[in-house]
């Protein structure tokens, strides 16, 4: 194999898939709700487009900024 592992995509969608459950947990704790509703929240958010989205540089963040993020996306 050549190049970095990490770099592939399945790989990178696993990351990505770990970062979106730690951020949902994140997100539980803040907004006092069930973790599986900060999920669906989240996933149905436009942060959660942009931390998919690799042109707005937003999965280059920590999650607690990321959760940040969609709080003041909400407010």
């Amino acid at each position: 194999m050549n190049g970095d592992p990490a770099k592939l995509p399945v790989v990178q969608e696993i990351i990505i898939c770990n970062r979106i459950g730690a951020i949902s947990v994140e997100l539980s704790k803040r907004l006092d709700i069930e973790p599986i509703r900060a999920l669906q929240m989240f996933y149905e958010s436009r942060t959660c487009a942009d931390l998919h989205d690799k042109s707005t540089g937003l999965y280059l963040y920590g999650d607690l900024y990321v959760a940040d993020e969609f709080i003041r996306e909400k407010e």
